[in-house]
């Protein structure tokens, strides 16, 4: 599964609203947000069109997060 370090998460909305951003790219699935290590992994729902560490940025950042 691939990660992205996110910056600014502190509670189980912030939780919510980035796992909810990243499973709304198309081709993401099994979103999971692990608070403590600041970061969200997330697996491809078809092999052969990966979702790209890129959008997933972008989709974290477009909510007011950092994504590194």
């Amino acid at each position: 599964m691939p990660a992205v370090k996110v910056n600014g998460m502190r509670c189980e909305h912030c939780k919510k609203s980035v796992t909810e951003a990243v499973a709304e790219i198309p081709g993401a699935a099994g979103v999971e947000v692990d608070l403590q290590k600041g970061e969200v992994r997330w697996s491809d729902a078809d092999a052969s069109a990966p979702v790209s560490v890129d959008s997933v940025k972008k989709a974290v950042n477009a909510i007011g997060f950092e994504a590194v």
